[in-house]
């Protein structure tokens, strides 16, 4: 098999199973990211569960498939996306657009309308878990441990203890 298709960048692409909404949800996505698009759309017959509809898509340049495939499988947490924000508005943004269940909003992670998991962050948390002072992780994962939606001007204040 010859793997040296310049069309394909990615070498690994999140598969995601939908009940019936495979193509709603690809519209939906690509509604909310910048560079984003659907590729390709079809539909296989005559499957163990039925037609099923299959979309390719992109988000943030990011491929992605979806199949309608029937109720058989459910999203859960175990698998979320993370949306690495540099931003109070992105964060706010993504947000707004993206959670629909409230009750499962905790430490920067929401569902969607779809019951996938997203982790919305900001792109500060990774400088700051890096760090090796133990006294600053503990502020910050006082303060995370208490938001839903991340702020970044709280999290900044308990990183410099504060100030």
């Amino acid at each position: 098999m010859n793997n040296k298709n310049p069309a394909i960048i990615q070498k690994i692409t999140p598969h995601l199973w939908f009940d019936k909404e495979a193509k709603e949800a690809a519209e939906f996505y690509v509604s909310i990211f910048p560079n984003s698009k659907i590729t390709n759309v079809n539909t296989i017959r005559n499957t163990p569960s039925g037609d099923c509809d299959i979309v390719s898509f992109e988000l943030s340049g990011q491929p992605f498939m979806a199949i309608s495939a029937g109720p058989l499988f459910k999203f859960n947490e175990s698998i979320s996306f993370m949306v690495r924000c540099d931003t109070q508005e992105e964060i706010d943004y993504y947000w707004r657009r993206l959670s629909a269940v409230p009750e499962a909003e905790q430490c920067g992670w929401l569902k969607d309308r779809y019951g996938l998991s997203w982790q919305i962050v900001p792109t500060l948390m990774e400088e700051i878990m890096k760090d090796k002072d133990e006294k600053k992780l503990a502020q910050v994962t006082e303060a995370f441990l208490k938001m839903k939606k991340f702020d970044i001007v709280e999290l900044k204040n308990a990183y410099s203890g504060g100030k």
